[in-house]
């Protein structure tokens, strides 16, 4: 059974194309389009997934959305009810999107666009498509399955029972109960944009201290029928209000923080040109923002704590799978790994891109009975791939000098991390590119470790973003621990290629020691976002890292997303080449070219 799923009309819009339960292609339109979390129809990553397996419209037997649009109409209408007449132009505006939009009728759209029988054309449910996302990815026949984001249609949290090829949903927590709007309507107040910089909160976390915790977690009541109340004094989740907070939060917690500002916590990274009064004034607002971050990230962490432990006592179950935006918080999943004693399995495309995958996925296990074979996910590339000819040909127009072009794939790594231990940054771009949220060693930039220093000069000077921003350490999975503290192995579930680290989606404490070897990707509470990298399932990084280490003697990379700040992942080496013309990374290095910033003789 082929099954193409859908994800569109709200954010990270995607398509993945699954054949009897296995991916064959999935990709973000964003990756496309260049417009960061587009969420228009994914006509080109539709046209990616076709084009890498081979198939036609006519070959599909199945195009299925990720949700029911009329249950998430019905709740936006009642929404618009409760906040009468002040939602009245927001409401006005909503349905004029949808309208124009077409999500009244889903169904004809897809089949229109698509050139497809409307009798092939189907709806999931939206924390369905979640947890299918993570559970038949999963290595795992029984689990409970736990997804967590904003809101689906009404719903904002479900724990489920998984075993075999069915997902049975147990309990559910409804809007305005939510732990992802509580999340992101702090991420709005400190500054950030809702749905893109829940991340930072987290970088930002580390600086501060969780002076209003227990403050926070009294808003939740997980005493409950569903998994937990919230209360909504601080929030407006139910009311179609511009902000998702309250007056009243603006009373406790002070204004918020002015979109863009400044942060610094200590002197050394105040901007130049301040007078005495402004570093004071600076200093004491960015602790005080700090302080509302950690709060809100310990609150939270706490939160999805009792989730879990909900999930395993009613499930009677210690193998867990998550998916929601919040599945995406690292920090959390590490305490869950180290603390909880359960086995761990986080869909990568953990946000709504996942859903396009999860509705394929369960279709697939729905329709064949059982009969077709579990899919365990050890990677994500599953986006475009180029070869080094598409390399050359896109180098050789962009005027930039090729310093080489290594046919051996030996003597490119060796080339490779050289510069790197010269303390050279580079961009990477190696076979497939990523599906979701995270570079993993497939359009990466990639720097030294072992100099303090890197880390800004990535921030300021190459990614331009907030400086507080922490960067990932990629190691090899059997040198890990001599730099990390994963906490006890359960069974060797460590070394799985299928574990959060190999995706980095967990945090972890950095060892005494080894924060002095690798500053660069230590944050400032001495964790790091570890990413676990096994030799079959990404070679060329880990070849990569290895011979690094054969350098240094660190088999440790730092690693990040190659883009700019603002912008989605690199794609193509047309993308490739204008992020490093826009930079200020010193190489770009794509299947054995090697282009430096020097422009090329005779141009």
């Amino acid at each position: 059974m082929r099954v193409l799923g859908l994800s569109f009309g709200f954010h990270d819009s995607a398509a993945a194309l699954v054949s009897d339960g296995i991916p064959l292609a999935a990709a973000q339109e964003e990756r496309f389009s260049r417009k960061k979390n587009d969420d228009a129809f994914p006509v080109e990553a539709v046209q990616h997934c076709l084009a890498v397996s081979g198939l036609g419209i006519e070959d599909l037997d199945a195009v299925v959305y990720h949700e029911q649009p009329m249950v998430k109409f019905n709740r936006i209408v009642e929404n618009w009810l409760r906040g009468y007449p002040a939602s009245s132009k927001q409401f006005d505006q909503t349905v004029a999107r949808w309208l124009k939009d077409r999500r009244f009728d889903v169904p004809e759209l897809i089949s229109e666009t698509l050139g497809i029988d409307i009798n092939k054309v189907f709806l999931s449910s939206h924390h369905l498509s979640h947890a299918a996302s993570a559970y038949f990815a999963s290595p795992f026949e029984e689990a409970a399955v736990l997804t967590i984001d904003g809101v689906g249609e009404v719903e904002t949290t479900s724990v489920s029972i998984g075993k075999s090829s069915d997902i049975r949903q147990l309990k559910a927590a409804e809007l305005p109960h939510s732990l992802g709007l509580f999340y992101s309507a702090f991420t709005s107040f400190l500054g950030f944009k809702v749905n893109e910089g829940e991340y930072k909160v987290m970088g930002m976390s580390a600086f501060g201290k969780p002076l209003y915790k227990d403050e926070l977690l009294g808003l939740f009541n997980t005493n409950t029928d569903s998994l937990f109340e919230l209360d909504q004094t601080l929030f407006s989740f139910n009311k179609m209000f511009s902000l998702p907070y309250t007056q009243a939060m603006i009373d406790r917690f002070g204004p918020p923080r002015e979109y863009g500002s400044s942060f610094a916590t200590v002197r050394e990274h105040l901007p130049e040109g301040l007078s005495a009064e402004q570093e004071e004034s600076l200093l004491a607002a960015s602790k005080h923002y700090a302080n509302i971050a950690a709060s809100v990230q310990a609150c939270t962490e706490e939160l999805i704590i009792k989730l879990v432990r909900k999930a395993t006592d009613l499930t009677g179950l210690k193998n867990v799978v998550m998916a929601g935006g919040v599945a995406l918080n690292s920090l959390a999943n590490g305490r869950l790994l180290r603390e909880e004693g359960v086995k761990l399995f986080v869909q990568p495309a953990a946000g709504d891109s996942g859903c396009a995958l999860g509705a394929a996925l369960n279709h697939s296990h729905q329709n064949k009975g059982g009969m077709i074979p579990r899919w365990h996910q050890t990677k994500s590339a599953f986006g475009r791939a180029f070869d080094q000819k598409d390399a050359l040909k896109a180098a050789k127009r962009s005027g930039f000098a090729i310093v080489d072009v290594l046919e051996s794939r030996d003597e490119y790594l060796k080339k490779v991390a050289a510069l790197l231990s010269e303390g050279s940054v580079i961009g990477w771009l190696d076979g497939a590119s990523e599906w979701g949220p995270r570079a993993l060693g497939h359009r990466s930039i990639l720097a030294d470790p072992r100099n303090a220093a890197t880390q800004a000069i990535v921030n300021e000077k190459i990614k331009y973003r907030e400086p507080f921003r922490p960067f990932a350490p990629a190691v090899p999975v059997e040198q890990a621990e001599q730099f990390f503290d994963f906490g006890e192995d359960l069974d060797g579930w460590r070394g799985q290629p299928w574990v959060p680290e190999v995706f980095m989606l967990a945090v972890h404490p950095v060892k005494t020691a080894a924060k002095s070897i690798i500053p660069a990707v230590t944050h400032a509470d001495g964790t790091a976002r570890v990413q676990l990298v096994h030799a079959d399932e990404s070679p060329t990084f880990y070849g990569l890292i290895k011979a690094f280490g054969d350098i240094t003697g660190v088999p440790v990379l730092l690693n990040t997303s190659f883009n700019l700040n603002g912008e989605p992942i690199v794609d193509t080496p047309e993308d490739a080449l204008r992020t490093f013309s826009l930079s200020g990374l010193d190489y770009l290095c794509m299947e054995g070219v090697i282009v430096s910033k020097t422009l090329a003789q005779g141009l």
